[in-house]
């Protein structure tokens, strides 16, 4: 037996948030798994992702809340102090921490059920590593994830552009960054970094902010956040220079104004690509799109007549933590069960943004919105009681109820606790309520939650 050949039923690329439980639904199924994994362990939400944001966010949060105290009538000594190094020392500590939870699991695992080493396709379930070893598998998964895009017109920055992942390894807090784009993790970071004394612009090419398709909370959001995250909508970035240890960048805004700034980083989240290149598919006879990308039964995550399957941020939809996991249970499941795979259900859509006031969508938000089929119902935070009693009543919250059956179908808000709101209404969607079924459970006075049934309310008036 040649010892470089390894055999295994189902080789999984990725130990990610949707590589380890893809790994686990194919143990459980009694079949010999592999786990491949190129780089570090410790999933991206946890090294690099949810968990490290949310650990600066909190920081964030802590200086807001007392820069917000005086509203109240409570003062502190002085003016808020930030200790950079303090702040990323706890960012570091604890990231380091919730990886090292992950790290361990795998450990845990049997070593030929592991391989940390870069592969690529040879041909059709059969696989060669960086190592010298050939794979050949029966079934394959791929969870390699999505990394980020670094425009050619940033390349003589140098080390000054960045992405997310390289923010939270900063021993100290910088003076300014730029940042391109203003999507979930421009704004979340944006505002993270603004709120901690950092000077911060961002750029966007459009007029887009927060991937909020309703007009109305859209504006909302943007009247909110864009002071303080000093948004230019509509740029376009005409120069980029280094300049020492400084960035030089100029953009023309949609009025036509030209400006140029420095700053310490430019910080680029203007998008994230599937990471499938390196792996070579096209040497497989996988059916590819013009983009190199196998085409998918969303359903099943199955590759068009071929015993592979993709899960994961790799598939170029949601790059969302919990709908990964998902996408890797149900992955292992099919690999498992191949050539018997099935469509399991999936859970309602819901997207969170972590800025403050918080940002959400349920279902398909305002995609699904026909002013002649769908209702839509509204809350404005200003008056909301509770919300007006926490000095967080900011915001705007819209429903959507189908007009013909009174059927709940989504929602879009801007405004507070909007991550609590977001995981009642996803519920109330999965479970396919009405809007009076919705209205026919309890709602204790005074909370957040009364905004709910009154934007309920509205939407049965229309």
């Amino acid at each position: 037996m040649n010892p470089s050949i390894i055999d295994c039923d189902v080789a999984i690329i990725g130990a990610g948030s949707a590589g380890l439980p893809a790994y686990r639904e194919v143990l459980k199924a009694g079949l010999k798994p592999l786990l491949i994994e190129s780089g570090p362990h410790g999933t991206m939400c946890a090294r690099v992702g949810c968990m490290p944001s949310k650990l600066l966010i909190a920081a964030a949060e802590a200086a807001a809340a007392i820069r917000h105290a005086p509203g109240f009538g409570v003062y502190a000594a002085g003016p808020v102090q930030i200790d950079g190094v303090a702040v990323m020392e706890r960012v570091r500590r604890e990231r380091d921490r919730f990886v090292g939870f992950v790290v361990e699991d795998v450990q845990a695992m049997p070593p030929e059920h592991r391989l940390d080493a870069r592969v690529e396709f040879l041909r059709d379930g059969v696989l060669q590593s960086d190592q010298g070893h050939e794979i050949h598998a029966g079934r394959i998964i791929i969870a390699t994830g999505a990394q980020p895009v670094v425009p050619d017109i940033y390349r003589p920055l140098g080390e000054l552009a960045i992405v997310n992942d390289d923010v939270f390894d900063w021993q100290d807090l910088p003076r300014s960054v730029l940042v391109i784009g203003a999507g979930v993790i421009g704004v979340e970071l944006g505002l993270a970094l603004a709120r901690l004394g950092v000077r911060v612009r961002v750029l966007n090419r459009s007029a887009s902010f927060a991937h909020l398709a309703d007009p109305a909370v859209r504006e909302a959001a943007v009247a909110l956040l864009a002071p303080e995250l000093n948004l230019v909508r509509n740029a376009q970035v005409t120069t980029v220079l280094r300049e020492g240890r400084q960035a030089v960048v100029g953009w023309t805004a949609g009025d036509g104004t030209e400006t140029r700034e420095q700053f310490d980083y430019v910080l680029l989240t203007a998008g994230r690509l599937p990471v499938l290149a390196p792996l070579h598919p096209e040497r497989t006879s996988m059916p590819l799109d013009a983009r190199g990308m196998p085409q998918i039964d969303p359903a099943t995550l199955q590759v068009q007549g071929q015993p592979v399957f993709l899960a994961g941020d790799v598939t170029g939809r949601h790059a969302i933590q919990h709908e990964a996991s998902d996408d890797g249970r149900l992955a292992g499941r099919n690999a498992a069960a191949w050539p018997d795979v099935q469509a399991l259900p999936r859970r309602a859509a819901m997207a969170v943004v972590f800025s403050n006031p918080q940002i959400m969508q349920v279902g398909g938000g305002f995609s699904v919105h026909d002013s002649d089929t769908v209702a839509v119902g509204e809350v404005d935070w200003t008056r909301q009681g509770r919300s007006r009693v926490m000095l967080r009543n900011q915001g705007l919250l819209h429903v959507y109820m189908q007009r013909a059956d009174q059927r709940f179908l989504g929602a879009e808000m801007v405004g507070p606790d909007a991550e609590h709101v977001a995981h009642l209404l996803a519920w109330a969607l999965q479970m396919e309520l009405t809007v009076p079924q919705m209205l026919a459970l309890p709602f204790y006075h005074p909370t957040i939650e009364e905004g709910i049934r009154t934007a309920l309310r509205d939407a049965l008036r229309q």
